[in-house]
């Protein structure tokens, strides 16, 4: 008997989370369950009272999951496959809920056999050891497995297959003879990614009032003004990865939101939940050192941004008029955060204005998405014949920031606040030009889906944004 029929001729087992996946299904199918309904949130603790077998068999109860779009780990994967097709006998053992790993199995259609977490007992570590063995007797098997729950799997297999080990079982791996199938390491880009750090940019709105306040020069203003924008970029980056919690299935069904790093695996549900902890921890703390209003402002962004992460992004308009009004908040802030007065005309033209801009996120989504009549984007409110009145709806929101604007230059506000007026009149073109830019480019089907995205990257914004700061700037010290 060769080496391959030899090797062959013993069951492989393989772990599911961590191992074949590069996610853990109790995790996701504990934020698919919330999201379904936060008050799911009060009756978890009563379900881990019983045990971790019935919470997770409670959660499985409740939600379903998408064998075909989970992140599978493509050589192992492609190494059963091999197996299967010889005539091996492969395992499925893993403590993940029975429903979800008989999903996971009949999607792939390779393994014999599946052993996972019933109502009663949670398969992980010496259970799944002693169910092996009571299976294929010690030495009977060999295993793949990743996390410090396959040590004791590990001893009692023929040989192991360590895959993308974890602390624990690498130092394991070191010190036994086994086949090792290593994981993507996290890189810089992808912890950028996962804070979305080209958003920070739209904190750059808090420092608005104290421009237009024509403080810039004080120093008190600017340490604050830069406090409040660190606070928020923390917290937004929370919120961020807490939304992408809620969204994994819909963005893996997406062209490009798949390669997010939990969407993809690249990153694990439970690193994010911890980096969401330093985060809230930096945004807070930072938000102590300003006024009082500032945290009530910022403890506003949270309350709505969670909402919007729960439910409010589902809803008909209610999602984009949001949106608009998240951008405005950040406006409020930094007047909060600075002791300075925002105007009426600032948050009009500012609600228009974003307004404008979340709706072309919309209509390029529905775009962009393989849609027929009468069917809704996933995960939205909006069908394929909604095209037109979204559009419509976001050209007549950015003639109506550009009015707001026009009307603003020629009020008694102005007059007081800037030496020559007259200098800013360009202002209301400008802002046009490049609204209706992006419109035209967005039903060309050559913009980004996120509009802040392409404003950052195109070099034309670029010129427009400075051309705008460049007036306000003459308006108030040409001599």
């Amino acid at each position: 008997m060769d080496v391959r029929s030899e090797r062959n001729a013993m069951p492989l087992a393989v772990d599911l989370d961590g191992t074949l996946i590069a996610t853990d299904l109790l995790w996701e199918g504990l934020f698919a369950l919330l999201r379904k309904n936060p008050l799911y949130l009060l009756l978890i603790p009563i379900w881990l009272v019983g045990g971790p077998a019935r919470l997770k068999q409670k959660i499985a109860e409740r939600v379903e999951i998408d064998a075909a779009s989970l992140p599978y780990r493509e050589h192992l994967l492609a190494r059963l496959q091999a197996d299967h097709a010889d005539g091996r006998k492969i395992v499925l053992a893993t403590g993940t809920p029975r429903r979800f790993a008989e999903a996971v199995a009949a999607h792939l259609g390779i393994f014999d056999h599946v052993l996972a977490t019933d109502g009663t007992h949670n398969l992980t570590s010496s259970r799944k050891r002693e169910a092996l063995v009571a299976a294929y007797g010690d030495g009977g098997f060999d295993y793949a497995g990743n996390s410090r729950h396959d040590l004791d799997v590990f001893d009692a297999a023929r040989t192991v297959i360590v895959v993308a080990p974890d602390r624990r079982a690498a130092r394991w791996q070191a010190r036994h003879d086994c086949e090792v199938m290593a994981g993507a390491k996290p890189t810089s880009k992808t912890i950028f990614r996962m804070l979305r750090c080209h958003q920070w940019l739209k904190n750059s709105l808090i420092a608005v009032p104290m421009v237009l306040s024509h403080e810039y020069l004080n120093m008190q203003m600017v340490v604050q003004c830069a406090l409040a924008i660190v606070s928020f970029s923390a917290v937004a980056s929370a919120i961020y990865i807490l939304n992408d919690f809620f969204d994994l299935p819909l963005d893996r069904q997406h062209p490009t939101k798949r390669l997010r790093p939990f969407a993809s695996g690249a990153l694990s549900i439970p690193s994010g939940i911890w980096s969401i902890g330093v985060l809230l921890a930096v945004g807070l703390g930072a938000a102590l050192m300003l006024p009082a209003e500032f945290m009530l402002v910022l403890t506003g962004y949270l309350v709505i941004t969670t909402a919007y992460s729960l439910a409010l992004k589902r809803m008909l308009l209610i999602d984009v008029l949001t949106l608009a009004g998240l951008y405005t908040i950040r406006v409020v802030a930094g007047a909060a955060a600075t002791g300075t007065d925002v105007s009426f005309w600032l948050l009009a033209f500012s609600i228009f204005f974003f307004l404008s801009l979340a709706l072309v996120k919309r209509f390029v989504e529905l775009r962009s998405t393989s849609l027929t009549a009468g069917e809704r984007i996933a995960g939205r409110g909006y069908r394929y014949e909604d095209q037109e009145i979204v559009a419509q709806a976001g050209m007549a929101s950015a003639f109506s920031s550009a009015l707001v604007l026009a009307l603003y230059l020629d009020s008694t506000a102005v007059r007081e606040l800037y030496a020559h007026p007259w200098m800013m009149w360009p202002l209301p073109p400008i802002v046009l030009y490049m609204t209706m830019r992006v419109w035209i480019l967005a039903r060309r089907d050559e913009m980004h889906d996120d509009p802040v995205v392409f404003v950052i990257r195109d070099w034309r914004s670029q010129i427009v944004i400075v051309a705008g700061a460049l007036l306000l700037a003459a308006g108030s010290l040409w001599p």
